[in-house]
């Protein structure tokens, strides 16, 4: 059993509990299920950086990155940063993340805002939309063509866009559909944890013009968005590289005015 296999068996039980303790009503009468979204695909489109920016405080890869940060100021410094849009873990046992996190980084902010989590239910997505995300993700890896569909779709009629992540060719050819806002390539093999951004260059030419081309993992200098650039890219998360610094905002802030030279 790989770790994502491991990571989505805990999903399934911690979802079927937070039903239980959260009922779907709940949800939707939450202060910020009726608030106005912001498209992370259009920013993306017209960011001069397309930076994303993530919060996260450890991963099953490199353990602990950092918990002395708190979700406010590393919101306030990414936004003031300049960067198109800030990416939340909320997944708690592997990443140190909670929902917690992802609406105090909607009270501190006011960018579009990424769910960072391991969607596998609707369920989900209503708390995605009630906690402030203007944007979901869906892991083609863990989710069949059917799945993929039917929660993009159900993320649309919500007014989230929906960021598609692939690993692969195959993933690639299931996932593409017109529900899709963006489509994101992990440069990070999930079964051996090894990075390489050959893995978004490869795909670049499959993934259609209509959707924003994301790359994920293993950014960590503005030599890698340069070389990424030419292939369409227009989004990079990075999170790791910020999050290891004392201070994320003026980490990131310098690694713009880098970029922008």
């Amino acid at each position: 059993m790989n770790i994502l296999d491991k990571i989505v068996a805990d999903k399934r039980i911690e979802v079927g509990l937070r039903k239980e303790l959260i009922p779907t009503k709940q949800l939707e009468s939450s202060v910020l299920f009726d608030r106005a979204t912001t498209s992370l695909a259009n920013a993306l489109r017209n960011s001069e950086t397309g930076i994303i920016a993530e919060h996260k405080r450890r991963s099953p890869s490199k353990h602990e990155i950092n918990y002395s940060l708190n979700v406010q100021d590393v919101a306030t410094g990414y936004e003031n940063a300049g960067v198109t849009g800030m990416s939340v873990l909320t997944d708690g046992k592997y990443f140190g993340g909670s929902l917690d996190d992802l609406i105090i980084a909607r009270s501190s902010c006011g960018l579009p805002l990424l769910r960072k989590e391991f969607i596998i239910d609707e369920y989900q997505i209503l708390e995605a939309k009630a906690y402030g995300a203007d944007v979901i993700l869906l892991i083609a890896a863990i989710l069949t063509r059917e799945e993929i569909k039917a929660l993009s779709q159900f993320a649309k009629q919500l007014q989230l866009d929906v960021l598609l992540e692939v690993h692969n060719e195959e993933e690639l050819h299931k996932s593409i559909m017109p529900s899709l806002d963006m489509l994101g390539v992990n440069n990070r093999d999930l079964k051996t944890f090894t990075v390489s951004l050959d893995t978004s260059k490869a795909l670049s030419d499959l993934i259609p013009d209509e959707f924003v081309k994301v790359s994920e993992s293993g950014i960590s200098s503005t030599e890698a968005i340069k070389e990424l650039q030419p292939y369409g890219y227009k989004g990079f998360l990075i999170g790791e590289n910020f999050m290891k610094t004392n201070d994320p905002g003026a980490h990131t802030l310098e690694f713009i005015n880098v970029l922008k030279q």
